[in-house]
């Protein structure tokens, strides 16, 4: 008997914490390899931090740091600070927690836009740039954001390119009865978290990283994904659509989450599965189109049910 495959240990071993949320586990996974970055948006305590400590906690080598989103939160708090070292008389660059390969962003909806858009370029481009220096990012970088969308008190809503930046937006929902008594059972004593050991090293991500590059994506699926987020252009209901970013976030994620499921190549299948976490927050809808009641998602759902599939 073979050994399960890193991507399969990974997964087997989050999903040993975060109880009966195996395809949230698996697509979040999938976007991590594909070097994109998740929005978990959600009710409180359905296990958004949970997620992304177990994930860290899976990953030997991997530096993980947390931010708590404040209204006072500033930009510095994230990119870091030079500092004035009084016997050298030079200014000494403090990193800050954005310098990583695992970041939780917390509650991202408490800090200010200006401080949300510090994490713009460090998202995108995988730098920062400080006091005139660019600082790479280099390795694992990813960033696992949460917001809650009940409360608006306090809350600031995410500019249009900071949604952008994010590969996909995922939500966990509640579990089923039986898995919520899992959970009381199996967090009786302790936290399942504690008893989490590592099961892949740093390199071995970023191995399945390199691998989901090679999953085959055949120029047929390429016209595909152009055809479907083109199709969110020039819609009536559609105030802003999604950009050329929102192409790529789907080939890759697609890729990774082939290689997930054991495939040497993508599907169809798999790119109609990702799409809406993929192109829905990208999506500004007209005024008159939310009061009708029509949410983003569906309207990609409805898309995909009219783009013809490649056979």
């Amino acid at each position: 008997m073979t050994d399960p495959s890193p991507a399969a240990r990974l997964e087997s071993a989050v999903c040993s914490v975060v109880r009966g949320q195996h395809e949230v586990v698996r697509r979040v996974l999938a976007c991590m390899v594909a070097g994109g970055h998740v929005l978990l948006e959600d009710f409180p305590g359905t296990g958004k931090t949970t997620l992304a400590k177990a994930i860290a906690k899976a990953v030997s080598g991997a530096v993980f740091k947390r931010v708590q989103f404040t209204p006072d939160l500033l930009p510095s708090d994230i990119l870091g600070i030079s500092v004035l070292d009084p016997r050298s008389q030079e200014f000494r660059f403090h990193p800050g927690p954005v310098f990583t390969d695992i970041l939780l962003a917390d509650e991202i909806n408490r800090a200010s836009p200006r401080t949300q858009s510090a994490l713009l370029e460090a998202m995108g481009e995988r730098q920062a740039t400080i006091d005139g220096q660019r600082h790479d990012l280099d390795g694992l970088f990813f960033v696992i954001a949460t917001q809650n969308p009940v409360e608006f008190r306090g809350t600031y809503p995410l500019p249009e390119a900071q949604m952008d930046r994010f590969a996909m937006q995922c939500s966990l929902g509640y579990v089923s009865a039986a898995e919520e008594s899992a959970i009381l059972a199996a967090q009786a004593d302790t936290h399942p978290l504690d008893a989490l050991t590592a099961v892949v090293t740093r390199e071995e991500v970023l191995a399945l990283m390199a691998a989901a590059k090679q999953v085959r994506f055949s120029a047929e699926l390429r016209e595909y994904v152009v055809a479907l987020v083109g199709a969110t252009r020039g819609r009536p209901q559609i105030q802003l659509a999604a950009s050329p970013r929102a192409s790529l976030a789907l080939m890759k994620v697609s890729q990774a989450m082939a290689m997930f499921e054991g495939s040497e190549y993508v599907t169809p299948e798999i790119i109609q599965k990702m799409a809406a976490d993929v192109i829905a927050h990208r999506l500004v809808l007209e005024p008159e189109a939310r009061f009708a009641g029509l949410s983003a998602r569906q309207l990609v759902m409805d898309l995909i049910a009219q783009t013809p599939v490649p056979v």
